[in-house]
């Protein structure tokens, strides 16, 4: 229900005051939050109409005050959304069922250009001879028989494809040096 009354007084300090009812009775305390923005700050003897509320003390407050003669409007004031939390479950939920998805696509897609480019290329046959390309010597049978003479797989590997008596693959594999130079990951 809304009443009309007038500022009895106000602390501008503290940002409170209190309104006496036209219907009479107790004077009605108001905080500034109450009161309409941009209303300025109210001076004795202004009129007002507003409702009444009770605090958590149990005592009477004024609440949705509008200047007399105006129609009370709510305050719009923007709200951020609230950002909605998505549990660890259902993020884990949705990032497997892309891959899921992404798999089943390149399953179904994911060789369809190799198979068109050796179409297009099985339509042209073009017969390319590669000509022999030279490389040079960078080893030669010098005498050397042993890994530790060596300096590379690669020349280990030269030494037991092309000089005589070497002794560097003790188990006949085809490998040389397996123990230094032909096994690490860099081996060529």
């Amino acid at each position: 229900m809304r009443f009309e009354g007038t500022i009895k007084s106000w602390n501008e300090a503290k940002g409170f005051g209190f309104l006496a009812s036209t219907q009479g009775g107790q004077d009605v305390f108001v905080h500034v939050s109450a009161l309409p923005r941009g209303s300025g700050v109210p001076r004795v003897g202004q009129a007002f109409s507003f409702e009444v509320e009770l605090n958590r003390e149990g005592k009477k407050r004024a609440v949705r005050v509008a200047p007399a003669g105006q129609a009370y409007s709510a305050p719009r004031r923007s709200h951020p959304r609230e950002r909605e939390g998505r549990s660890p479950v259902a993020v884990l939920v949705g990032f497997v069922l892309v891959l899921v998805i992404g798999a089943a696509a390149y399953g179904k897609f994911g060789g369809l250009f190799t198979r068109l480019a050796a179409s297009d290329a099985g339509s042209e046959s073009i017969a390319v001879q590669a000509a022999p390309v030279e490389v040079p010597v960078l080893f030669r049978c010098d005498g050397r028989t042993h890994c530790s003479q060596m300096s590379s797989c690669a020349e280990a590997k030269y030494f037991l494809k092309n000089c005589p008596g070497v002794k560097m693959d003790g188990n006949g594999d085809g490998v040389p040096c397996e123990q230094q130079w032909c096994t690490s990951l860099f081996a060529r």
